[in-house]
C-alpha cells in the first residue's frame, strides 16, 4: 500500500485529480461510481440477491456509499480507509445512521456482512500483501456472502493513459483479471462471472447501448469479478 501519508495529502484534492485524470473520457467520477454500481445491481438481480449490510473496502472520501444505498437498497454500510484524513473528510460529508466509516483497525471482520464492494483499491496494495486483504475480506462475509472486485483493465490502453495522469496512480501495479480471478479462488471463494464496462467515451456514447452484450470481451476501462463466500 501507498504511505498513508500519501493518501492523507491527496485526499481534500481527491476529487478534482480524479476528475482530471478522467476528462479524456468526458466524463467525471461520478460517472463511473454510479455507472460500477448500476451493472453491480443488474448483476445481483439475476442472482435473486437484495444484500442488506455492505462494506466499500477503500471508500476514500465515502461517495460510493451513496449509490449503494440508493440503487442497491442496503440498509447499512461501512466504508473502511487507511487514510485517517479521507475519513475524515467522509464523515462530515455523509453524516447518517446507516453509514459509517472507520479504519481497518477499528472494524472487527465478524461473517456478517452479505456483501462487499472494492474499486480500485488492490493495484495500490503490494502484491505480497494482496491475499492477506483478501482473507479480511472472506472473514468479513457471512457465509454465501457476495464480493465484488472492480478493477482498472490493464489490457485497455486508455485505462493505462489515464492512470499515468493521475498522480495517485502513477506508480500502482495493475492485476489482469486472471490474476485476481486467482487470488479470489486462492482465499476459497467461488467466481462467479467477469465483465468488462466502459468501453466507449462520451464522444461515442451512441454506442453505449452494446455494452451489455460486449461485457464478456476485456475491451472496458474497467472490470469486475464477482465473487461467493461458500455457504459452508
Amino acid at each position: 500500500m501507498k504511505p498513508i501519508a500519501e493518501f492523507d495529502s491527496r485526499a481534500g484534492t481527491y476529487d478534482s485529480d480524479l476528475n482530471q485524470a478522467l476528462s479524456v473520457s468526458g466524463e467525471d467520477k461520478d460517472y463511473f461510481a454510479r455507472g460500477r454500481v448500476a451493472w453491480l445491481a443488474k448483476c445481483l438481480r439475476s442472482l435473486g440477491e437484495e444484500p442488506r449490510s455492505a462494506v466499500d473496502y477503500g471508500c476514500g472520501i465515502g461517495g460510493t456509499g451513496i449509490f449503494l444505498r440508493r440503487m442497491l437498497g442496503v440498509k447499512s454500510v461501512v466504508g473502511l480507509d487507511v487514510s485517517a484524513r479521507s475519513l475524515e473528510i467522509a464523515r462530515s460529508r455523509y453524516r447518517s445512521d446507516w453509514i459509517r466509516f472507520r479504519s481497518f483497525e477499528e472494524f472487527s471482520p465478524h461473517g456478517e456482512i452479505d456483501l462487499v464492494y472494492c474499486n480500485g483499491v488492490f493495484h495500490h496494495i503490494p502484491v505480497v500483501q494482496r491475499g492477506d486483504a483478501i482473507n479480511y475480506i472472506v472473514r468479513s462475509l457471512r457465509p454465501g456472502g457476495l464480493f465484488a472486485l472492480w478493477e482498472n483493465n490493464p489490457w485497455n490502453p486508455g485505462t493505462r493513459y489515464v492512470m499515468s495522469r493521475c498522480l495517485f496512480d502513477r506508480d500502482a501495479v495493475t492485476l489482469t483479471p486472471p490474476e485476481t480471478s486467482g487470488l479470489l479462488r486462492a482465499a476459497g471463494l467461488q467466481v462467479l462471472r467477469v465483465d468488462f464496462l466502459f468501453i466507449f467515451p462520451r464522444p461515442l456514447k451512441v454506442f453505449r447501448v452494446l455494452e451489455p452484450w460486449l461485457s464478456g470481451f476485456p475491451l472496458g476501462a474497467q472490470y469486475v469479478v464477482l465473487s461467493r463466500k461458500p455457504a459452508s
